[in-house]
């Protein structure tokens, strides 16, 4: 049976994301059917204000497997 499997994280992060979903993948994950991704900026109140600063933005990632 087909299962997904969802990863969150963000922007700044993208380096350990990638780690944790390689490492995923690795060792718990059968046969991979889909990958999708997503990355969704977003603005820290200080940037309406004329600031310049943005927060982290949200990265997701859907996996649509079949397990081992």
């Amino acid at each position: 049976m087909q299962q997904l499997k969802i990863f969150k994280s963000i922007e700044s992060e993208i380096p350990a994301f990638q780690d944790e979903i390689n490492e995923w993948l690795a060792e718990s994950c059968g046969t991979v059917i889909s990958m999708t991704g997503n990355i969704s900026p977003q603005a820290s109140a200080g940037s309406a204000l004329g600031s310049g600063t943005f927060s982290g933005s949200d990265v997701i990632l859907f996996v649509l497997y079949e397990p081992k």
